[in-house]
């Protein structure tokens, strides 16, 4: 797996080029959740790499990236940049679920520049509630000493809904059981201590996709409808049976909606003749 420096880190990314005979066809970067790596985006990947220059990224102590100092969403943001503007492919559509969500919101508010569109999976500008963020943290430290399987009977249901597919979850608890201990801890420590950025959100013009689970319980559909509230333009999706990790567990749906929406920004860009 290749990587990018910046900011001291090392980003592993997956990267699938541009389609063939379509030189110019438009970058989607995709942002994942915590606890999981770029893989969780298999699905759309598969889809959209027809049409779209497609690349997943790890974020620090993540997936394939080592760990590397801290991983607060600020500093996540500037990573997300740096690949960004390293890719060479002017604006790009990103697609952020839960943690990747937290970085789209602070890109496109801050570098509204670099974004031809924003979709968020499972996303909260808020700050995490201080009950939820006192539970994380126990549960980061009990991680960094023991590993994830003694806890897994209380992280499986803030991650996936009640009709999540067994072998999914099997298999992400196998991906976890070989990340490096430390670097989930501090990524944990990034989502439960984040800064709210929802006096951000009026500033994001860009156009905006919002989905999430009716059965999310780590960022509730409410976190959703307030973000659809706070960005003028946006649209809302709300998938039925669908947990947190809505890129895996309703993998056609999000395609489809993902498909849809990224075509007619796309479309709408061409006839502007400029990028939106």
């Amino acid at each position: 797996m290749p990587y990018l420096e910046t900011g001291g880190a090392r980003i592993a990314y997956t990267d699938t080029g541009t389609p063939t005979g379509r030189p110019d066809a438009p970058t989607v970067v995709f942002g994942h959740g915590l606890l999981f790596g770029g893989w969780m985006f298999r699905h759309q990947v598969r889809t959209l790499r027809g049409s779209h220059r497609c690349v997943t990224l790890d974020w620090r102590g993540q997936g394939a990236s080592p760990a590397a100092g801290p991983s607060d969403m600020d500093t996540l943001a500037l990573d997300a940049a740096a690949v960004v503007e390293a890719l060479g492919s002017g604006p790009v559509h990103w697609v952020g679920l839960s943690m990747g969500g937290f970085v789209g919101l602070r890109l496109a508010a801050r570098r509204a520049e670099l974004l031809r569109s924003l979709t968020l999976l499972g996303t909260s500008a808020d700050a995490e509630e201080p009950a939820a963020a006192r539970q994380y943290g126990r549960l980061g430290a009990v991680q960094r000493l023991v590993g994830v399987r003694p806890i897994a009977s209380r992280i499986t249901p803030l991650l996936f809904g009640s009709d999540a597919d067994p072998a999914l979850v099997r298999e992400w608890l196998v991906r976890l059981d070989t990340a490096d201990r430390a670097g989930i801890r501090a990524a944990v420590r990034g989502v439960a201590e984040r800064a709210s950025v929802a006096g951000e959100l009026s500033a994001i013009g860009v156009p905006t996709l919002i989905a999430t689970g009716d059965q999310d319980r780590a960022t509730p559909p409410d976190r959703a409808r307030a973000i659809h509230a706070g960005i003028p333009g946006s649209r809302l999706a709300v998938l039925e049976g669908c947990g947190h990790t809505s890129a895996l567990e309703r993998p056609a749906e999000v395609t489809r909606l993902l498909h849809a929406f990224l075509h007619e920004v796309d479309r709408t860009s061409c006839v502007r003749g400029t990028v939106p």
